[in-house]
C-alpha cells in the first residue's frame, strides 16, 4: 500500500522552511515586518532597546531579545567556556538558537566577558581607610572629562564571577539573536558595552556614509542647564540628571549632552559645599554628589 506521507506545516513570517530549505522573497520580506511591527508595537524605549548618543542605529537589549526570541519561537543553548586565570575570572559563551517546534538549529552567536574590563576591574573606594589600606599597585585615581576625579581600588574578581557569566551569556544570547532574526540592520549590539570615548569612532565605521554634523539644540541645552543650576538640594539635582539625560537621549546631542553635565558637576559642587558646616574642618572634595560617567550606565548589568 501506499503510505501517505504529511509535510510539515510551512511557518508564514517564520524561520524555517522545511519543504523547499529556502525562502521566498515575500517570505523574507514578511520576517523583516514582523521584527519592525514588533518593534513599534510591542518594544519599549530604554527598557527593549536604546538609542545611545552619537551612534547610529538602536542598541538591542537583553529584555528585546527576549521579545524576538518568543515572536520566532527560538531557543536558546549555552556552551560556556572558562577561559579564568589567577586574578581575572573571564568567560567565552556560545549560545546556539534552535527552532523551539523542530529543534532546527537556526544560527548561533558568541560573546565574552573578563573582570579586566574596565567597568569590572575599578570600584570606588569606600571610604578613606579602605584606600589607604589598599597597596598602591591596586588603587587609582580616576580623572574624567569634566574634571572630576575620584579614587578607585581594584576589584576582587571572585566577587564578580557570575556577574561575569551572565553578562557573557547575555551578549551571547544577543548576537544570536540578531544573527537569526536578521535583525542587525535594524539593532546593534556591542555599543553600548564600549567606552563613551569610543563610541563614536564605532558609528563611523560601522557606517558606509560619512557621519554629518551632530545635532545640537541650544535651547535643549538652556533649559536642562537652567534646571539643573534651580535644584535645591542633591536628590533635586539626581532627579535633573535622569530626566535630562532621558530628554537629550531622544534626540542624541551630544554637545547638550556634554553641557548638561558639566552644569550638573559644577552645581553638585555647590550643593556639597553648602552643606558643610562652618565650624568643622572641611577637607578637600573627593567625592560630590556629581554624576559621574560610570553611572551614566547604558546597559543593563544582572547581579
Amino acid at each position: 500500500m501506499n503510505e501517505i506521507i504529511q509535510m510539515p506545516v510551512r511557518e508564514a513570517s517564520g524561520l524555517t522552511a522545511a519543504e523547499t530549505h529556502r525562502f521566498s522573497a515575500v517570505e523574507i520580506r514578511q520576517r523583516v515586518n514582523l521584527v519592525q511591527e514588533v518593534m513599534q508595537g510591542i518594544m519599549k524605549r530604554e527598557t527593549h532597546y536604546g538609542t545611545i548618543p552619537g551612534t547610529p542605529k538602536p542598541t538591542l537589549y537583553k529584555p528585546g531579545a527576549e521579545v524576538l526570541c518568543v515572536t520566532f519561537r527560538v531557543a536558546q543553548e549555552y556552551e560556556i567556556e572558562d577561559l579564568s586565570i589567577e586574578g581575572v575570572a573571564r568567560y567565552r559563551v556560545t549560545c546556539v538558537g534552535r527552532h523551539q517546534i523542530s529543534g532546527i538549529a537556526l544560527g548561533e552567536g558568541v560573546g565574552e566577558c573578563s573582570s579586566g574590563e574596565e567597568k569590572y576591574k575599578w570600584r570606588r573606594a569606600a571610604c578613606k581607610a579602605e584606600l589607604d589600606a589598599t597597596p598602591e599597585n591596586l588603587r587609582r585615581k580616576k580623572y574624567y572629562n569634566n574634571g572630576n576625579t575620584v579614587d578607585q581600588i581594584r576589584t576582587e574578581p571572585a566577587d564578580l564571577a557570575n556577574t561575569i557569566l551572565k553578562m557573557a551569556c547575555k551578549r551571547a544570547m544577543i548576537a544570536m539573536t540578531l544573527n537569526v532574526t536578521a535583525a542587525s540592520d535594524i539593532f546593534t549590539q556591542d555599543i553600548e558595552d564600549l567606552p563613551e570615548e569610543l563610541r563614536p569612532q564605532e558609528s563611523a565605521q560601522t557606517s558606509n556614509q560619512k557621519p554629518g554634523p551632530a545635532p545640537h539644540d541650544p535651547e535643549l541645552a538652556a533649559h536642562w542647564i537652567a534646571q539643573a543650576n534651580a535644584a535645591a538640594t542633591p536628590e533635586a539635582l539626581t532627579e535633573v540628571w535622569k530626566a535630562g539625560v532621558s530628554a537629550i537621549n531622544e534626540v542624541k546631542d551630544m554637545t547638550s549632552y556634554e553641557a548638561f553635565k558639566v552644569a550638573v558637576g559644577a552645581r553638585g559642587v555647590t550643593l556639597k559645599a553648602e552643606d558643610a558646616k562652618p565650624d568643622t574642618d572641611v577637607k578637600p572634595v573627593t567625592e560630590t554628589t556629581v554624576i559621574s560617567d560610570d553611572e551614566v550606565e547604558f546597559e543593563e548589568v544582572e547581579e
